[in-house]
């Protein structure tokens, strides 16, 4: 079934798995969700070979990880194209955190436009209070898209696909922005949620620093919350 539609970019599979196929409602926070959408769009230039991390000692003991062109050439996706002009011109070389937190800013918004124009989301109007109240709701135009990437976890949990590089970061990101009770494929979410993170951990260890990144920044962004 997967094999014959085609693999959305990371970011748009982890958008609609973020949020509920009958209401477009997100099922977490959409800054923490957008944190996420950030990680996947690095995740995606990594695999494609357009970025790097570089570990540096300037600023304190343990060092930081900062973003670095490894190619610089067009992905042909606005918004991938865009994260890499913005490290392409920025100096120095930005923190992989602090690009993170400025990328995620409006890329919900850019994600999901994204989406509607291709077909993928559609706009919906609902209607309440005799027409006075007014909600703007983005659902699936097909439900194969969603249905198709939680297939793909699925499969490669249960052990029945091996695990490529685009869908183990997928289960990495679902996992630790704790949508997994969301992909209705276990009873025993906190067994899947370990099962994906293991598998993610065997892939690409700068996938597991931007992943690692991404929860940093989500935790930091729930601490500013109860400030």
């Amino acid at each position: 079934m997967a094999s014959s539609i085609p693999q959305l970019p990371l970011r748009d599979e982890l958008f609609l798995l973020g949020h509920d196929d009958d209401t477009g409602q997100p099922h977490i926070h959409r800054q923490a969700l957008a944190l996420g959408l950030a990680g996947a769009v690095l995740i995606d230039l990594f695999l494609a070979g357009r970025i790097a991390l570089e570990t540096t000692d300037d600023t304190g003991p343990g060092g930081e990880q900062r973003l670095r062109l490894h190619l610089d050439r067009p992905v042909g996706d606005l918004i991938a194209d865009t994260a890499l002009a913005s490290i392409r011109y920025a100096h120095p070389a930005p923190p992989l955190r602090g690009w993170l937190r400025g990328f995620a800013d409006d890329l919900y918004d850019r994600t999901r436009a994204g989406l509607h124009a291709g077909g993928i989301l559609r706009h919906d109007v609902r209607r309440r209070l005799g027409g006075l109240a007014r909600t703007d709701r983005y659902l699936p135009a097909d439900l194969k898209w969603p249905v198709v990437a939680r297939a793909r976890l699925h499969y490669i949990a249960a052990g029945r696909d091996q695990p490529d590089n685009h869908t183990a970061a997928l289960g990495g990101l679902v996992a630790t922005l704790g949508l997994t009770n969301h992909l209705y494929l276990a009873d025993d979410v906190a067994a899947l949620t370990v099962q994906l993170r293991t598998i993610a951990a065997q892939h690409h260890r700068q996938v597991r620093d931007i992943t690692a990144a991404v929860d940093a920044a989500v935790g930091d962004l729930a601490t500013a919350a109860y400030r």
